[in-house]
């Protein structure tokens, strides 16, 4: 995407402002407009390079004299508080007064060699102009009837175009009634799990390590407990699972969030039968899941059960966590449920965007897209490696067959947060597996690599830099 930006069209309408004047206080108007615009600078109302309205805009607003709104700018102007050049807006001045302890926005942004965050796609590879494309085709084809309030369930064209995107790429078995468009994994699961409480599940279990917070915010919001449940080197571990009283599960099936494993086909078995005995429900997150590199992309567990798993997708990998777009694909007794939680909750996602999301399929960019992100996150897995390799050689590294992320494991004995701080003084951005333990437990010590939002370059360079603390050189 190139760094160039088109200038904005400024609006030739006059900024509004909201000043007040008490002509029975017995106060000057002019020391009254004075302050009352001093005090909207120091308490941050007008922030720095925000323009004002024009002497004769405000005057006419405040039905005062223009005179006395220019006298006013002028004494400001004096005093530091403003700014003007001939033919430009009055402005507010930089370095103009704010209170003590309100903070500023800082100008400078930490300067990492390279930030290995885990589960970020690359920014800079937005599709920006296939999305502004796919806007303006959704907005021009949009009818009048459609700026309505819509189904909750979301705009029936995305979810006709989801049902044969997901059956085509993800082997799902669903259809256009039983999908549900909500803003992202997090609502996602907090609709399903209000659903499942509503229905008298008092227990969700969730992966260990997994994402404990989110699911554990989630279950307490709608009255349930959260259980962690270990994961090994196949998946969860259904045996576990079914020595707790949870009638619901989240799981990452197709590449296992954070270690990266794939749910073996015995233990996809194994839990659609737990789910089955118990009358119980697998909540699947399919994370990561458009991008693998060892084989074929994994199907979704729900194609194998669409009675019992909700399934949970986003473009938040995909395209950007911004678009905050996702999707539930229900069974069908729950579709009615969670679509009545959705309507409660916010009355439904933006329908431009739904339409934007059915067209930029429809028209193959977003596969475009994909194929483009996972020829350039394959690179960065190879570069990755290969700085493992020359810095790092004895440092085993796993869950790399999908995603764009890999699990450093560390030493034997090493300090996982003494190596994370040591990296961070090195200008380089570490992240513990600690994280991502319900129990915040320290061993054994694992890093998770994100190499999504970093360049090849900086890969290479963060390694090369951190090399000897992976490996417990000094």
């Amino acid at each position: 995407m190139s760094s160039t930006s088109m200038p904005p069209e400024w609006s030739s309408s006059p900024p509004e402002l909201l000043l007040t004047v008490d002509r029975t206080s017995g106060r000057p108007l002019h020391a009254q407009l004075q302050h009352g615009l001093r005090d909207a600078i120091r308490t941050g109302r007008l922030q720095v390079g925000e323009r004002l309205p024009s002497s004769r805009d405000l005057a006419r607003l405040l039905s005062v004299s223009r005179g006395l709104v220019q006298e006013c700018y002028a004494q400001l102007q004096a005093e530091g508080y403003l700014t003007t050049r001939p033919g430009s807006a009055t402005r507010v001045a930089t370095g103009a007064a704010v209170p003590p302890g309100i903070p500023q926005p800082s100008t400078a942004a930490s300067r990492l060699v390279a930030d290995f965050r885990c589960g970020v796609p690359d920014l800079g590879s937005f599709p920006v102009q296939d999305w502004l494309w796919a806007l303006r085709e959704a907005a021009r084809a949009m009818p009048t009837a459609q700026f309505d309030y819509g189904d909750p369930r979301g705009d029936a064209a995305l979810r006709e175009v989801l049902t044969g995107y997901l059956r085509r790429v993800r082997a799902a078995e669903t259809d256009p009634q039983h999908i549900v468009v909500c803003n992202g994994y997090a609502q996602g699961l907090g609709l399903t799990l209000r659903a499942l409480a509503d229905a008298g599940a008092h227990t969700v279990a969730f992966e260990a390590p997994g994402s404990p917070g989110t699911v554990t915010a989630a279950a307490a919001t709608v009255g349930m407990r959260a259980i962690p449940v270990p994961v090994d080197e196949q998946g969860i571990d259904v045996r576990a699972l079914a020595a707790t009283a949870a009638r619901a599960v989240v799981v990452t099936p197709a590449h296992q969030w954070p270690t990266g494993v794939a749910l073996a086909p015995e233990r996809r078995l194994a839990l659609v039968e737990w789910a089955r005995d118990r009358d119980a429900v697998i909540i699947e997150d399919d994370y990561d899941a458009e991008f693998r590199y060892d084989r074929e992309p994994v199907g979704a567990l729900q194609g194998l059960a669409a009675d019992r798993v909700i399934s949970i997708g986003t473009v938040s990998k995909s395209l950007a966590p911004a678009l905050r777009i996702g999707w539930i694909v229900c069974p069908p007794q729950l579709a009615g449920p969670i679509a009545e939680q959705k309507q409660r909750s916010d009355r439904g996602t933006p329908t431009l965007d739904q339409l934007a999301l059915a067209r930029l399929i429809e028209s193959g960019r977003f596969d475009r897209h994909l194929r483009r992100m996972r020829a350039t996150y394959a690179a960065r897995r190879t570069v990755l490696l290969s700085a493992l390799a020359e810095h790092a050689p004895e440092l085993p590294v796993t869950g790399l067959a999908a995603g764009f992320h890999a699990v450093a494991h560390l030493p034997a004995g090493a300090d996982e947060h003494h190596i994370v701080t040591a990296a961070r003084e090195r200008s380089v951005g570490l992240y513990g597996m600690s994280a991502h333990r319900a129990s915040h437990a320290t061993a054994p010590a694992q890093l998770v690599l994100g190499f999504g939002n970093v360049g090849e370059r900086a890969i290479a360079e963060g390694i090369a830099t951190i090399g000897h603390l992976l490996t417990g050189r000094t």
